[in-house]
């Protein structure tokens, strides 16, 4: 890389996931458009790319290749292993074993058309294998040269404590948004303290702080809001009514929806990195933009009282997708 880690967080600090170009939400972008988007990204001023053999099924990380390749020794590139898609199941699986993530790794690489990963997560932590073996493979990439550092997904606070003894963790990454606190527990704090990165991903509450979704009706079969508790009905018109007050915050702010719940993100801490991720090049560009705004405190303190764990309806996960993080809950 030209530049550190630490330059690659910071300019800008707004990173772009990648996953919405072709998995999870609404309907994919064909591979024609997502590659097109991710070079207008680039343009625009991205320079944090985030994607994860997850996604697709392993088209995300294609689709990444093939858009920035010619922009390789200029970005940031982050993935993510330890969790896939089945090819025999069809279903998502969480294993950590280091075998399976050294052949992820290269799988990876390929699939990215580079030679080595910047940051390369453990997607979930795999409650059968010890995260110090995770880490000591993974470890052993970072030696190889095949990743540049080791980052932590949907972990806990003692898990991050675990996983620094076997070797340096440059980042986290948890949901983390007005209406998703749970990193306000501990995680935070422990970032904080070890110099780590903490990496917010969802920072617009899969688009509930965006205004756009009125009806949640309009989703289409494969999103994964559908399973979400607080998209069902009840919970999602209850909390659409927190939507008047936070607009009405944005307005006096003169800023986007969307834009002010990305500087909220960055008034907590200069290592919070916010991840927004997007299929529209225009939403990439307003989010972008959010790296001008800066809170005052009566601000902030405004929109930490309107929407927090307190008042929110529902939680964030459902029983079975909860059980597969290591993250603190609120009791």
């Amino acid at each position: 890389m030209s530049r550190t880690l630490e330059e690659y967080f910071d300019q800008p600090g707004i990173g772009l996931g990648c996953m919405n170009l072709s998995h999870a939400y609404g309907t994919p972008l064909s591979e024609h458009d997502a590659v097109s988007a991710l070079q207008e990204a680039f343009d625009m001023g991205y320079r944090h790319f985030d994607t994860a053999t997850l996604y697709g099924g392993g088209r995300n990380e294609t689709v990444v290749g093939k858009g920035l390749k010619t922009h390789r020794q200029s970005l940031f590139l982050a993935s993510k292993c330890g969790m896939t898609i089945g090819q025999d199941s069809g279903k998502k699986e969480i294993d950590g074993r280091p075998n399976t993530l050294r052949v992820q790794c290269e799988a990876s690489l390929r699939r990215l058309q580079t030679d080595h990963i910047d940051l390369y997560y453990l997607h979930r932590l795999d409650p059968n294998v010890p995260i110090e073996e995770s880490i000591g493979a993974l470890a052993n990439m970072v030696h190889e040269g095949k990743i540049g550092a080791i980052g932590l997904s949907e972990v806990s606070a003692q898990t991050l404590a675990r996983a620094q003894s076997e070797h340096p963790i440059a980042a986290v990454q948890t949901e983390y948004s007005l209406w998703s606190r749970n990193p306000e527990i501990a995680v935070l704090e422990a970032c904080r303290n070890s110099g780590t990165r903490f990496v917010a991903f969802s920072p617009l509450a899969r688009g509930f702080l965006t205004n756009t979704l009125e009806d949640i009706d309009s989703l289409v079969e494969n999103d994964i809001r559908k399973n979400m508790p607080r998209f069902h009905r009840k919970n999602y018109e209850k909390n659409r009514k927190l939507l008047d007050g936070y607009i009405a915050i944005a307005k006096g702010v003169d800023c986007t929806p969307a834009q002010l719940a990305l500087a909220w993100l960055k008034s907590k801490g200069d290592f919070i990195v916010p991840i927004p991720g997007t299929r529209s090049v225009h939403h990439m560009r307003e989010n972008l933009n959010a790296e001008s705004i800066q809170l005052v405190d009566d601000i902030v303190n405004q929109l930490d009282a309107l929407i927090n764990q307190n008042t929110v309806h529902g939680p964030r996960y459902s029983s079975a997708q909860q059980a597969e993080v290591d993250t603190e809950e609120f009791t």
